[in-house]
């Protein structure tokens, strides 16, 4: 039988304030309050929130028989805590239903997989707290920001205990192979990879509602019979896409809702079921491994990390950022960590791209800025400021290696510091029991003594003169008796 898996993203970053130079060394606040709260407060409404009805309507209405996958990163968990919770109301309640897996991503939405793997591991399992705490579910398979994966990643993805792992069927990558089968990563054999069918998503992403396309108006019953019409030993097909597809990208009146909510019914009617990510790697076999050499995502036409780190501006703030990225993982300070979560979500580096056509198209839709050098100046200027409040804890004269060396003795010296005075303490309290119960003791004495010498011993009874004389014979014969005995063996010597 055919499956379907669905993924949708739900992301928003912290977006950066006007920031200029002279604001260097005094205004340690960079985010745009106005901006951010409009953004996602409008895009809750006229998207994710009417997407997220119209799938729980889905699954009621098939039986629960819809499956499906989202994935929300942790700076935009944070925003729609803030700004919008009647959508986490609904989230938690589409969870609720057994039916929604919650996906696995760095909390920050970051491209940490490219740069430290340290800082990877680390928001990865941040994030996956994080769903624990809002959902009560830990995920199981991992997607990575802007689904970006390369042999070098999978054997850490699965050191971190995920079986799978959701990425691109980029063409360069899978030449005549198909996306619409479940592989195993080269580099771990044991991970499991799922691809995206970039043509069928595509088309419910870019094209549904382009009159210029051939296969326009695209229909459920269309859809589901290109899926159900494939060859029979495809088995799944991945659609990933943003949630902002359904009422943004494709508005309301393209019919697009009408389209997603119609889908469970023509499948049910072609024998095409719904899957979730988890129970496609625990259920369907890797039909072969699949190499990666190089990091690929689902971004741009080229399908690589180009769209974030293409170009001399991009590359020059994202090597300056994670220059102190094991000084900050060092220090205590909260505000500085939360600081260095929402600089390094990809947003910051992808409107820098200096990309045309269609995909400079597409960046500049995104884009708060006028240009990319205007992004990369307030970027850069955000992280001059950022950088100083590090080296205020740290300073950047000192290289990691003896900043390590001095970190690690400081911690040692803390432990022996804190060992000593617990014995200390220790031996402390050892003295105040001895000294209470010596005490104890001396006043049970002091009490014991006059009880003891009040009573006075009474004087024996004087004894008859018979029995006296009786006994001072006995005595003067029982002296005499050795004195006999030792005579008697003088002469044998």
């Amino acid at each position: 039988m055919k499956a379907i898996c669905f993924y949708f993203q739900i992301h928003q970053p912290q977006r950066l304030k006007r920031y200029r130079f002279f604001d260097i060394g005094n205004d340690h606040y960079y985010y745009d309050d106005f901006a951010n709260d409009d953004i996602i407060t409008r895009i809750a409404h006229t998207s994710y929130i009417p997407a997220a009805e119209s799938l729980l309507r889905m699954i009621e209405d098939s039986g629960r028989k819809f499956k499906c996958a989202i994935s929300i990163s942790g700076v935009a968990l944070e925003q729609i805590e803030i700004y919008v919770p009647e959508l986490l109301d609904i989230l938690k309640k589409l969870v609720a239903t057994g039916c929604v897996e919650i996906l696995a991503e760095t909390y920050a939405h970051s491209l940490s997989s490219l740069a430290d793997p340290e800082e990877f591991a680390e928001q990865v399992k941040v994030h996956g707290e994080k769903v624990h705490e809002l959902f009560g579910v830990k995920p199981k398979v991992l997607r990575n920001t802007e689904l970006i994966y390369c042999d070098d990643i999978a054997p850490q993805i699965l050191a971190m205990g995920y079986k799978g792992v959701i990425t691109e069927g980029a063409k360069h990558i899978l030449g005549w192979k198909s996306p619409n089968y479940v592989y195993a990563s080269a580099s771990a054999p044991k991970l499991k990879m799922l691809l995206k069918n970039d043509k069928l998503s595509d088309d419910i992403t870019f094209r549904f509602s382009n009159t210029n396309w051939s296969e326009y108006p695209l229909t459920a019953d269309k859809y589901i019979n290109w899926i159900a019409d494939t060859p029979a030993e495809e088995q799944i097909f991945n659609l990933f896409m943003t949630m902002e597809t359904f009422g943004q990208l494709q508005n309301r009146d393209s019919g697009i809702f009408q389209f997603l909510e119609a889908l469970p019914r023509f499948a049910a009617e072609r024998g095409v079921e719904f899957i979730t990510p988890t129970e496609a790697v625990s259920k369907i076999k890797a039909v072969a491994e699949l190499g990666v050499p190089f990091p690929m995502s689902w971004a741009d036409e080229a399908r690589d990390t180009s769209a974030w780190l293409g170009n001399q501006l991009q590359k020059e703030a994202f090597n300056k950022l994670y220059s102190v990225a094991e000084r900050v993982r060092l220090c205590d300070d909260r505000r500085l960590k939360q600081d260095w979560y929402y600089l390094q979500a990809s947003d910051h580096f992808f409107y820098m791209s200096t990309k045309h056509q269609a995909d400079g198209e597409i960046h500049s839709l995104y884009s708060p800025y006028d240009s990319p050098y205007q992004a990369f100046t307030n970027y850069m200027n955000v992280l001059a400021d950022f950088i100083v409040r590090v080296e205020e804890q740290y300073p950047l004269s000192i290289e990691n290696e003896e900043l390590n060396a001095l970190l690690t003795t400081i911690r040692n010296q803390a432990h022996e510091i804190e060992t000593l005075n617990k014995e200390v303490s220790s031996m402390r309290l050892n003295i105040e029991h001895y000294n209470e119960e010596h005490a104890i003791r001396e006043g049970k004495a002091s009490v014991e003594k006059p009880a003891a010498a009040a009573p006075k011993a009474k004087k024996p009874a004087a004894k008859p003169k018979a029995a006296a004389a009786k006994t001072t014979a006995a005595k003067s014969t029982a002296k005499k008796a050795p004195a006999k005995k030792s005579a008697a063996k003088e002469p044998e010597a």
